[in-house]
């Protein structure tokens, strides 16, 4: 059972108990239940729905998340999808759109330079 479940159970139980028992105490002795059972079980009841109201409030943060990340991910798929190898580099894809082949223009010696020659 999901945290947030289990709070509305023990809210509902607590409220329950409590006006069980004042209504039980009112009809027997025509008075109610000590404060302090009564502040205990209101202020169980309280922290359990705030409990169940965070809890659903971060199910549906994490459900947005993932949502958003799912998004994300199909959007850069079809991003890389369209763009490709081709456009991978600047100069790479300038030249190959000008369908010209890139000059290769060897370095030369490493040494000395030209006054070996």
């Amino acid at each position: 059972m999901t945290l947030k479940w289990s709070a509305v159970l023990v809210a509902t139980v607590s409220l329950t108990l409590c006006v069980t028992g004042n209504a039980v105490t009112l009809t027997v002795n025509g008075g109610q239940l000590p404060l302090l059972v009564n502040l205990f079980a209101l202020t169980t009841a309280g922290t359990s729905i705030i409990v169940a109201v965070v809890a659903e409030l971060h199910d549906r943060l994490d459900n947005r998340l993932c949502a958003l990340t799912e998004f994300l991910v199909e959007r850069l798929r079809e991003i890389e999808a369209h763009t490709g190898d081709r456009n991978a580099g600047f100069v790479e894809g300038y030249l190959l759109n000008r369908a010209q082949d890139a000059a290769v223009v060897p370095f030369g010696r490493r040494g000395r330079g030209a006054a070996e020659r």
